[in-house]
C-alpha cells in the first residue's frame, strides 16, 4: 500500500507532517534555529498577502511542512516526536526560543532518555536520545503527569 522508501522524490520520509499555525514563518524559523536544520527554499509558496500558504524544511529525512492559518481555518499545531543527540541542549535552544519546558530530561524505557517542550504556537515537542542503561519510569511518574498537566493546559485560555 505505501510506496517504498527508496521510491519516495528527494529521498524523503512516506510520512511528512503539515503544521497550519499563525506566524509560520515564525514557527519555522523556532525549527530551523532549534534543531539546526535547513529551510527547503524552492518549497516555500507565500500568498499575495505575504503569508505562507506552503514552507518547508528538513529535519533529519523527513520535510516539516507549514503554513498561515487563513481566515475561517483553525490552527492544526502537532505532537512531534525528534530523536536528537542531547534533550537538555535542545530543550534549552527551545527555551531560549520561547519554548516551555512540559518535561525535563527523564530516563523513558531503559534505553532513552525523554523530554518535552511546547513552542509558542502550542506544538508538544517529544524530544528522545539514545541513554542505555536507563532504568524504566513508573506509571504516573513525571513522564506521564507532565504531558497530562501540558496537555490539560492547551485545552483551556493561556
Amino acid at each position: 500500500m505505501l510506496l517504498p522508501t527508496d521510491e519516495v522524490p528527494r529521498a524523503g520520509a512516506v510520512l511528512n507532517p503539515f503544521v497550519i499555525v499563525d506566524d509560520a514563518a515564525g514557527f519555522l524559523e523556532f525549527v530551523i534555529s532549534v534543531f539546526e536544520v535547513s529551510e527547503t527554499a524552492e518549497a516555500r509558496t507565500p500568498m499575495p498577502d505575504g503569508s505562507l500558504i506552503h514552507a518547508e524544511a528538513r529535519v533529519g529525512d523527513v520535510d516539516l511542512m507549514v503554513a498561515d492559518r487563513r481566515e475561517g481555518w483553525p490552527a492544526r499545531p502537532a505532537l512531534l516526536q525528534v530523536w536528537v543527540r542531547d534533550v537538555a541542549e535542545v530543550l534549552a535552544r527551545g527555551e531560549a526560543r520561547g519554548a516551555e519546558v512540559v518535561t525535563p530530561p527523564t530516563p523513558f524505557y531503559g534505553e532513552t532518555t525523554l523530554g518535552r517542550m511546547l513552542d509558542p504556537w502550542d506544538t508538544v515537542w517529544w524530544l528522545y536520545a539514545p541513554a542505555p542503561g536507563r532504568p524504566d519510569p513508573e506509571w504516573g511518574s513525571e513522564v506521564f503527569t507532565t504531558l497530562d498537566r501540558a496537555m490539560r493546559a492547551l485545552g483551556t485560555e493561556k
